[in-house]
């Protein structure tokens, strides 16, 4: 792979390729297009925002087209690859792209089963004696109901394969457990719902801790926090995320440093003692106990979606070069991730109906004067039709800003989101709420 490195990276310019849809790989394309090291940026198969994106070109291939990617990426003489999604990772793409010697930011199929299987990753946190909640995984649902009889509620249940962010509820009475237990039965969530995880419920506050590695050092990114449900004041569905903001106060250098070597760590080598070469971005899910203990509620194998959409804009280090450090095992060398002071705040905007049944074709508009208030708007489910932007999903926006402050940034975010229309947009009114608390 090394020649194939010098040939691809001749004279600094780099083509990097970005595989996927969402705001996460929008920021990402955002973040790589202000390095003077990047020439060119293919996304596929990207979305409204980022085909008007300086440096950008979306190309239409879907993205567990594994076998069309790799081609794309080989005759292009794509330099970087960065999978955003979880699909492609568990389906095995970077296993084919080393195969064939082509750079690629990300794990390979057996390190993505951090993520495509819970109760594999649950397996390998026992080994390794990472904090983690109590659990128990069941293929048959008249015997998981019984369990969760006997243990009682509150307490969570989750279909253990991908099922894009709605496979997990956190049952508050029986019922709803049961209930959620006969969802993933019935087929709604395909193979992922053929074995079901059950766990304790954990009291506590969340919290994002993102890290890159190269297999063998490991360096966290800025801590954030998500805000999965639905509503304001943490009520409604759970959803892939309707905010997030950064750094979190909660994660502080003490707990960082619990974090890094209670969890981090000790998954890379438990990693490694499995024979699994782990390249990428290690996403530890977390509750932080009332007495301050971390505890990993999930790992995901790439970044998360919106807590990069608040990270990255307060980055100072090229963000390139840090997932080259990983992809070419030498981020022991380079210098620690610089950030900027201040905080950001990513407010999610949603299409009516989402998470269930959203409505698509809306028109979009106020987006300029969105950044004209200071915030940057990355796209999810957008897309450019006849030159116009409208809606093709549930998440459509996320909008960021920063500030000095996490008030500052709320405050300048918020006035942001009161430019943008698509139709009966919904979004959260309360994001960063718990660190604003007095």
């Amino acid at each position: 792979m090394e020649n194939l490195q010098v040939e691809f990276r001749e004279g600094a310019r780099l083509k990097a390729l970005i595989v996927g849809s969402g705001g996460r790989e929008h920021a990402i394309a955002w973040q790589m297009a202000q390095s003077p090291n990047v020439s060119q940026i293919f996304c596929i198969p990207g979305n409204g925002g980022t085909a008007t994106l300086p440096k950008c070109r979306n190309v239409s291939l879907f993205v567990d087209d594994l076998d069309g990617i790799q081609r794309f990426a080989g005759v292009q003489g794509v330099g970087l690859t960065v999978v955003g999604p979880e699909v492609p990772l568990a389906m095995g793409i970077v296993d084919n792209f080393q195969a064939e010697g082509l750079p690629i930011f990300g794990p390979t199929k057996a390190g993505a089963q951090i993520e495509s299987s819970k109760s594999w990753a649950k397996s390998l946190m026992r080994l390794a004696k990472i904090p983690t909640a109590a659990s128990q995984a069941f293929t048959d649902p008249a015997v998981a109901k019984d369990y969760v009889k006997q243990q009682g509620a509150p307490i969570v249940i989750k279909a253990d394969g991908l099922a894009s962010g709605k496979g997990v509820t956190v049952a508050m009475t029986l019922e709803e457990a049961q209930i959620a237990i006969d969802r993933c039965f019935s087929g709604q969530f395909g193979a992922a719902g053929e074995t079901v995880l059950i766990e304790e419920y954990l009291e506590g506050q969340e919290l994002s801790v993102l890290a890159i590695t190269d297999g063998q050092t490991i360096r966290p990114l800025l801590p954030a926090q998500d805000h999965k449900r639905l509503g304001d004041g943490d009520t409604g569905p759970n959803t892939g995320g309707m905010g997030a903001y950064a750094p979190a106060p909660l994660g502080t250098p003490e707990l960082m440093e619990k974090i890094q070597t209670a969890v981090l760590e000790p998954a890379i080598a438990a990693l490694q003692k499995q024979g699994i070469d782990y390249r990428g971005c290690l996403y530890a899910g977390l509750m932080i106990t009332p007495t301050g203990e971390p505890k990993v509620i999930e790992f995901n194998c790439r970044f998360g979606d919106p807590e990069t959409q608040a990270i990255l804009p307060l980055l100072e280090s090229p963000l390139d070069e840090l997932m080259l450090a990983c992809v070419e095992r030498r981020l022991h060398e380079i210098p620690p991730v610089a950030w900027k002071s201040g905080a950001s705040v990513c407010v999610v905007m949603a299409a009516d109906g989402y998470p269930e049944k959203s409505r698509t074709g809306e028109f979009i508009t106020g987006i300029g004067k969105a950044e004209e208030a200071g915030a940057l708007v990355f796209h999810a489910g957008t897309k450019l039709q006849n030159n116009s932007l409208v809606t093709s999903g549930g998440r459509v926006l996320g909008v960021t800003a920063t500030g000095d402050t996490l008030k500052d940034a709320i405050a300048r975010v918020y006035e942001a989101v009161s430019h943008i229309d698509g139709g009966d947009l919904i979004y959260r009114r309360d994001i960063g709420w718990r660190a604003t608390l007095t």
